[in-house]
């Protein structure tokens, strides 16, 4: 029995419309990079006061909750009515209102349920934003958009430098927050053409050798990003903290450069591996080897007793981790569904990015707490090296 599925073909876009798409894509990484790694920590201390390390798992497992089910749910209904444009404009007001909506709550509880709301508002204009790149972009455009949408993490990074110091009212750094993000999203919304999603076409299902390779690579690609985003979620969630302990003297400036050198480097990086792997045909190798290089850092950063050595082992982390997921995003592309349900389709891809932080919070509740950050980051490391095998094993993406 045959069976068929859907596609699309898409034209060239304009440069006009990559940097407004990439401006837009970095105001949805502004939207949650300062608030999670700098804003969200602090408050949760004025809150919860001793017992910060411990809601901030909380809080962090329940948004996690919020965004696997919102990410699926707004893809569907993006996917449904076949619009991109409106449920990301509607993503990004209920955004901005929740995250003002956070300065109302006084008490760690009513925080949660904030923090719960605004992943829901979050993930309704990101998911559909995601997928308006891959209805107008052609693949012969996903590397310069790749190269485009690299640069958003920094940015993300940099966005907490113009944050007023910790000890600012909270609702002032959250409005700050909230004005950048909708700088940079609405140029998108206003500015780009009503170019409609490209038409449907019934094409061929693969034979089905090539079904099963590319089911299995689905998989794999699935497993390995999972068990890197652990290692990011985990710092992440907990920068604050560990730089807090290593040297109690760093101010947010600092914490956020540190972070931000990191980004920087893998710009370049993906940039120069990106261009490489497309020639060589060796994705999954060059996967496999950032997925080490993290690895590695992260035991630096475990036995590290000089403070120095372990923020130099932290940068590199960074950039083998943002490196690692910049080029995975792009080989996802490969095998992400039919244009029908893209939208979905990147929404349960999505769940690499939230179920780390669901799984993150109670590793760490039971490792920092009795054994310390070094403890933590060993755990990390041994899931960066499963990752690397798993990719190393894989066979070549084409």
């Amino acid at each position: 029995m045959t069976s068929a599925h859907v596609t699309g073909s898409a034209r060239r876009q304009p440069a006009r419309f990559l940097f407004l798409y990439a401006l837009a894509y970095a105001g949805g990484v502004v939207a949650y990079t300062p608030f999670l790694i700098l804003v969200l920590p602090a408050r949760v201390t004025e809150l919860a006061g001793a017992e910060d390390i411990r809601w901030l798992g909380y809080i962090v497992f329940a948004g996690a909750v919020a965004a696997s089910v919102s990410g699926i749910l707004s893809g569907w209904l993006s996917d449904r009515t076949r619009s991109r444009r409106i449920w990301v404009a509607a993503g990004l007001a209920a955004t901005i209102i929740a995250q003002l909506a956070m300065a109302k709550c006084e008490t760690i509880t009513a925080l949660l349920w904030a923090v719960v709301v605004w992943q829901v508002a979050l993930n309704l204009m990101l998911v559909p934003l995601i997928a308006w790149a891959g209805d107008r972009v052609p693949d012969d455009q996903k590397g310069m958009l790749g190269g485009l949408l690299s640069i958003a993490p920094p940015l993300g990074a940099l966005s907490g430098i113009v944050l007023p110091a910790g000890d600012a009212a909270f609702d002032i750094r959250l409005a700050i927050i909230a004005a950048m993000t909708a700088a940079m999203v609405l140029p998108l919304l206003l500015l780009a053409d009503r170019q409609q999603a490209p038409p449907l076409t019934i094409q061929p299902t693969p034979g089905d050798a090539l079904h099963a390779r590319l089911a299995a690579q689905r998989i794999g690609m699935w497993t390995a990003r999972l068990l890197m985003q652990l290692s990011g979620a985990a710092l992440a969630a907990y920068l604050y903290f560990w730089l807090r302990d290593i040297d109690p003297s760093m101010h947010d400036g600092a914490k956020t450069l540190l972070f931000a050198a990191g980004l920087a480097i893998s710009v370049t990086a993906a940039l120069g591996l990106g261009r490489w792997s497309d020639r060589s045909g060796r994705a999954f190798r060059v996967l496999a080897w950032l997925a080490l290089v993290a690895s590695v850092t992260l035991v630096l950063m475990a036995v590290s007793g000089a403070p120095a050595t372990a923020k130099l082992a932290y940068v590199l982390f960074v950039s083998a981790n943002a490196t690692f997921l910049a080029l995975h995003a792009s080989q996802m592309l490969t095998v992400l569904p039919d244009a029908a349900t893209r939208a979905r389709g990147i929404g349960v891809f999505n769940l690499t990015n939230t179920a780390p932080s669901l799984i993150m919070p109670w590793i760490a509740i039971s490792l920092v707490p009795g054994s310390g950050f070094g403890a933590l980051f060993l755990v990390l490391a041994l899931l960066a090296l499963l990752a690397a095998a798993l990719l190393a094993a894989m066979p070549v993406a084409r």
